[in-house]
């Protein structure tokens, strides 16, 4: 299966008996990106962690206290 990068354009092959090829080919909205550009993000979002400046937008799960 031909993909291509969503940041850097690139044009890669993968398997397409990979689960990620499955998830391309059936879910739309999940999109591709190169290992180079991932782990660019990667150590960009480390470096971004570790300076104490990274705010975390995940919603906090309120504990029920009856369950």
């Amino acid at each position: 299966m031909r993909v291509k990068c969503v940041i850097c354009d690139i044009v890669e092959s993968i398997n397409n008996d990979s689960p990620q090829a499955k998830k391309l080919r059936n879910r739309p909205i999940h999109t591709y990106m190169c290992q180079t550009c991932y782990s660019r993000i990667e150590d960009r979002t480390v470096d971004r962690k570790n300076t104490g400046n990274f705010k975390n937008n995940k919603p906090q799960e309120e504990k029920d206290e009856y369950i």
